[in-house]
């Protein structure tokens, strides 16, 4: 005997009544406002090609490390699952046999952000009304494979029916952007953008580097091996994903260490950098100058900086070495900002005309460091609660200790940061209901009032998204 799946329409909302219809209030003033996606990993070639999507294992299980994070954590292996090796190939695994093992094991997102996602895709998008597991798997993936051969579930209908007003993909220099350049020609009206991602060319540890810089080079025509060459590689490639629709750039180090190096100085690292000869600490150093000459150089091109710092990357070497980049073993780290971030904001925070957006994935920071260098420098922004906090608690987190030093108004609303391109509007409608549970909080301890509230809910879903990335 199958379960109903249900969506409490209340789902998210304060238990005590008078505070819950307050929430309601409020977020009917926002459930339909247009998505503005402006940080993603979705695939442009989705968008460019407008091809049916697979099957359901392919869209909904192989991208999302979310889900196999969790799999993997209860000893189901990533070959089981087919996802895809270091070297592209992957097990020769029947798709519907990997749905039945994350069917089977669905159970053990129970209480999980990403049960609230898929059951929303679910209900939402595919009109299921039985929960998943092992009795449903099999109508699950029929049902869902069969809708994505149709008109309605091609990516561009999808795009239209979720309401997308634009979304930003995320691409290394290294990216010729073909499939933007193709979306840009098409004629079609959806807006997808790119970001500058430099992070395999600026990286001395990265694992693609001595690769990733000569093929920079060969893209540029520069002589990426000078100090001066390699920032007009740079520039020369902002300035083309800007052509193709940027309005950012992405930065994910492990640290949010900043320098501001003399000239002279910086080059003799640079040159210690590309000989190979780099220190972990030099490597860092390097790092850090690049943050600062990101920053002079989106003084000149108006894209935003995001800086995603605190994260050990690919910590499991075992899963690295089989597997690649992204597949579930990134882990937050402790993260400073006040020292960090000093040398660039020494030389551009009191300048408004640069946007630098910050996240974290150390809690302890929001009202230590980060809310209060926000709620000073015009130069900064707060980041959304992101990837592990990206949940209701952490969103929750995220405004009681950011609202204070930093109020609102000095946060950038939602951005969902993800390559599960149907969670989408599930990741947003939960964003919404909780700052309208937050706000209704507010206006029932009389602390704003009601028609304040409903203009920051419109601001945080929709219009400080927009102004913080100039879009």
């Amino acid at each position: 005997m199958t379960t109903p799946l249900h969506l409490h329409e209340d789902r998210l909302f304060p238990s005590d009544p008078a505070t819950r219809d307050i929430a309601r209030r409020l977020y009917r003033e926002v459930a339909a406002l247009p998505i503005v996606s402006p940080h993603g990993h979705t695939d442009p070639a989705w968008f460019a090609t407008n091809a049916p999507f697979a099957n359901a294992t392919e869209l909904l299980l192989v991208p999302d490390h979310y889900v196999f994070r969790m799999l993997y954590s209860q000893g189901v292996s990533l070959d089981e699952l087919g996802i895809p090796r270091a070297d592209g190939s992957r097990a020769q695994v029947d798709p519907r046999a990997a749905w039945r093992v994350f069917a089977r094991n669905f159970h053990l997102f129970r209480g999980t952000p990403s049960s609230m996602w898929l059951n929303h895709v679910f209900y939402e998008v595919f009109g299921l009304r039985e929960r998943l597991d092992e009795r449903t798997a099999d109508d699950y993936y029929d049902r869902i494979t069969d809708a994505l051969q149709t008109p309605p579930c091609t990516p561009r209908a999808l795009f239209e029916r979720f309401n997308i007003e634009v979304i930003a993909t995320t691409e290394s220099p290294l990216e010729t952007l073909e499939h933007h350049q193709a979306i840009q020609g098409s004629g079609w009206k959806g807006r997808v953008i790119t970001a500058y991602r430099p992070d395999p060319v600026v990286d001395p540890e990265h694992e693609q580097f001595p690769s990733a810089l000569e093929r920079f080079g060969e893209l540029t025509g520069e002589n990426v091996y000078t100090w001066d060459g390699y920032l007009r590689a740079h520039r020369q490639r902002r300035d083309f994903f800007k052509r193709m629709g940027a309005t950012s750039t992405d930065h994910g180090h492990p640290s949010a260490a900043t320098a501001n190096l003399p000239p002279d100085e910086a080059r003799k690292l640079f040159d210690v950098v590309v000989r190979g000869a780099a220190t972990p600490a030099q490597a860092e150093l390097f790092r850090a100058q690049i943050l600062t000459e990101m920053a002079a150089m989106s003084l000149d091109d108006d894209l935003v900086m995001q800086i995603h710092p605190g994260c050990f990357r690919n910590h499991n070497a075992g899963l690295f070495d089989r597997y690649g980049r992204d597949k579930g073993a990134d882990i937050p780290l402790r993260t400073e900002y006040v020292h960090a971030l000093k040398p660039l904001l020494d030389r551009f925070g009191n300048d408004p005309r640069l946007n630098v957006i910050l996240f974290t994935l150390d809690e302890s920071t929001y009202s230590r460091e980060l809310a209060p260098l926000a709620g000073h420098y015009p130069t900064l922004f707060l980041g959304p609660a992101w990837w592990f906090h990206d949940a209701p608690e952490g969103m929750w987190r995220f405004r009681e200790q950011t609202l204070a030093s930093g109020g609102f108004y000095n946060t950038i609303g939602f951005n969902d940061d993800t390559r599960a391109f149907l969670s989408i509007p599930a990741r947003h409608d939960v964003a919404r209901r909780i700052d309208c549970a937050f706000l209704g909080k507010l206006v029932a301890e009389h602390r704003v009032d009601e028609d304040e509230a409903v203009e920051v809910a419109i601001d945080l879903a929709y219009r400080l998204p927009k102004k913080a990335y100039r879009l």
